[in-house]
């Protein structure tokens, strides 16, 4: 089973084990993780799931689509090319591993 560690602005870690095809938001919101709301339902319509994707999973997981892309434009304060919406990253056993760092700061 693929693991996601989330990683609080003060560095504590949460490691998760997920499933293959769930959205590291809905892996968040199971288990409770600070940080990570996803208070859309992850129908990429707000910015409460954002993290920033830490190397060497950048490129894993690409770059986000236009949509989201928008979203995390106007949503968040703190966008950067390491951001992206855990309700649009989908866990495969390759994202085994995965660190992310929940934004709730950033939201507007």
């Amino acid at each position: 089973m693929p693991k996601v560690v989330y990683v609080s602005a003060g560095g504590d870690e949460s490691v998760i084990d997920a499933q293959v095809g769930e959205s590291v938001m809905a892996a968040a919101v199971r288990n409770g993780v600070p940080g990570i709301i996803g208070e859309c339902g992850g129908q990429l319509s707000c910015a409460t799931c954002h993290v920033w994707v830490r190397e060497p999973f950048r490129e894993r997981v690409g770059d986000p689509g236009e949509l989201e892309a928008d979203l995390l434009d106007l949503g968040v304060s703190d966008f950067t090319e390491a951001s992206r919406l855990g309700c649009q990253i989908h866990v495969t056993e390759e994202l085994d591993g995965i660190v992310v760092e929940p934004r709730p700061e950033s939201w507007h």
